[in-house]
């Protein structure tokens, strides 16, 4: 499984086996939960949860000036792209699932972006022969950064869909604040920091084993005076002010069809890149219904495939058949079946999740309490399962990103995911030919697809790559109670499913159930080729997890390492179903911030 280039990817591989045994040098809180940071947040009238404080109250201005969820959270990832460039912008893609109080009925949104129509699979897999590997790419696998990883970005468009139906300020509106810090400037918080400054240099590395085509744009956007903006530095962007203005000004057309759409284009021919106007012109989103399953009586919905997020309601189907709560959190037995139940789901993720339009996935089978059962029957509780292929069969014949979550005085919810994937994006900011730049960097999710023509992932013209963000969304007896989100690549089905555990089988707070100590398993088959699982993979633990269990766990066959970083970001909003009263979670992980009125 490839890595991405960030500073925490340095940390894991050198983080030692053993329990961190650093001083606890804290206070104690003097009431709540144990393993919470602090109390969830309390309020009837609007939430927002997200990954940068600022970002979360131009959402809850927004709220408090009469614009929906929906505003909000446009308002919100707008500024995302601003605040924090190292997870997301305008030029990656977006999900969304959003409670409607009027019909009350979940709508979910697919606005992921497709691979360019001007080159065959054939054409395709012969032009990125002649672009050397870097060293952190994975032989037989699509290069992770530069013009080869790049598919059309979804987000605006994504936006435009949204405030079309749940809409009710006008964009200007939506969009000025984060024009605004563009223009003035913003602090930049610690965590983000220390991201942007491992992912610049991995660029200038990229660009030194001539793995990328050009970084003169992301050091104008990204470097400024040459470097990186430390922790409380004051980072403009007018470039991207620019770009937001015009998007304000003349909609989603701009970007799509009108003068950034030419100037982007005009990129792509410079650099030798295949993305041309009519790809963007031809872009489009597509609204989707979320798919369920039920878990000792909540409905847990996620957005069906081109993405992941049906792997966590498998992993859950078959965690399912044990008694959680008895086993306990303080027992190997726990983490050695949802580890197990993790593979077992990301084996049928390797295989079948794609764009529905060029494959046919069997999902009422995949999402089957019979397939479960099955799949728990193959768990051995003494010991590992060291690979993942070639799976059950089926029956029937047929990282990085931000996650934010609104609800509104009206009751309307939004969880929203949206990214530029790994390592920051593809490194390629596009410029104007006119010595500026748009101010935004280019995702590079085209490295998802599966070079093997015969992979229901294959790269193919127009067609979506396997994706990672995943919104998901809680329901009970047809009311909304919970919109929440784990970012992380891989890592997201995975702590889906334990922030449901945490909650559904511990009883634990909206705040505890993503404070508590995560793992996360790596080394599972990919949907993108490269090396299949064979030796188990590896459970990445915090030190919250006893040194016990860890004991117990490597007895049993896992590979087991204490480690700093993997687990994602967690923001949640919970809506008491009596009250209506929302009660909104940051994880302490992140920058974030939850905050209501």
């Amino acid at each position: 499984m490839r890595k991405p280039i960030t500073l925490l990817s340095l940390l894991l591989a050198a983080t030692p086996l053993a329990a961190q045994t650093a001083p606890k040098d804290q206070g104690d809180r003097y009431s709540g939960a144990a393993g919470a940071s602090r109390s969830a947040v309390i309020a009837q009238n609007g939430m927002v949860a997200t990954s940068h404080p600022l970002a979360t109250q131009i959402a809850l201005d927004v709220l408090k000036d009469g614009g929906s969820a929906v505003d909000a959270a446009i308002a919100g990832n707008a500024a995302l792209g601003l605040l924090e460039p190292t997870g997301n912008g305008i030029g990656g893609d977006l999900f969304a699932i959003i409670w409607d109080p009027k019909t009350g009925k979940l709508h979910g949104l697919n606005a992921s972006g497709r691979a360019p129509k001007g080159l065959t699979p054939e054409q395709f897999r012969k032009w990125i022969r002649t672009k050397p590997l870097s060293k952190r790419d994975e032989p037989g696998t699509i290069p992770d950064w530069g013009a080869a990883s790049v598919t059309i970005p979804g987000a605006v468009d994504g936006w435009y869909e949204m405030h079309g139906r749940f809409g009710k300020l006008p964009m200007a509106r939506i969009l000025a604040p984060t024009i605004d810090y563009a223009q003035k400037g913003a602090p930049v918080p610690e965590l983000i920091a220390r991201y942007w400054k491992s992912n610049t240099e991995g660029f200038a590395a990229l660009k030194a084993e001539g793995a990328i085509e050009e970084i003169d744009n992301m050091s104008k956007v990204f470097l400024p005076g040459g470097k990186a903006p430390a922790e409380g530095d004051l980072y403009r962007n007018p470039d991207l002010a620019r770009t937001l203005q015009i998007i304000a000004e003349k909609g989603r057309d701009a970007f799509y069809k009108g003068d950034l759409a030419q100037a982007m284009d005009g990129y792509f021919r410079r650099i030798g890149a295949p993305h041309r106007l009519a790809d963007f012109a031809a872009h489009k989103s597509e609204w989707v219904d979320p798919v369920s399953t039920n878990y000792r009586g909540y409905d847990v919905w996620e957005i069906p495939p081109n993405g992941q997020g049906i792997a966590a309601l498998q992993i859950l189907n078959i965690l399912e058949g044990y008694d959680l709560k008895a086993m306990g959190r303080a027992s190997a037995d726990f983490w050695h079946v949802f580890v197990e139940a993790k593979k077992a789901a990301y084996a049928d993720r390797a295989r079948f999740y794609a764009d529905p339009d060029f494959a046919t996935i069997p999902l009422k089978e995949l999402l089957s309490k019979e397939r479960a059962a099955k799949q728990r029957a193959g768990i051995d509780m003494a010991k590992v399962t060291q690979s993942d292929l070639p799976g059950l069969p089926i029956d029937s014949a047929a990282k990085d990103t931000i996650y934010m979550t609104v609800a509104d005085k009206d009751g309307m919810m939004v969880s929203l995911i949206q990214s530029n994937y790994r390592g920051m994006g593809s490194g390629l900011i596009p410029d104007d030919g006119k010595g500026g730049t748009l101010g935004f960097m280019f995702q590079d999710r085209g490295a998802q697809f599966n070079l093997d023509p015969k992979h229901a992932n294959s790269w193919q013209p127009g067609k979506r790559p396997f994706h990672t963000i995943i919104p998901a969304f809680m329901t009970k007896d047809g009311k909304p109670v919970l919109s929440f989100g784990v970012m992380g690549g891989g890592m997201q089905p995975q702590g889906h499913a334990q922030i449901v555990v945490n909650m559904i089988d511990f009883g634990m707070t909206v705040q505890q159930a993503g404070d508590v100590a995560r793992f996360h398993h790596d080394g599972s088959t990919d949907p993108e080729g490269g090396k299949a699982m064979t030796s188990g993979g590896v459970i990445e633990i915090e030190t919250g997890v006893p040194q016990s269990i860890a004991d117990e766990l490597t007895r049993r066959g896992h590979k087991v390492k204490y480690s700093v970083g993997p687990y994602g970001g967690y923001q949640a909003i919970w809506r008491d179903p009596e009250t209506g009263v929302y009660w909104g979670a940051s994880e302490f992980r992140k920058d974030g911030q939850a905050a209501g009125y």
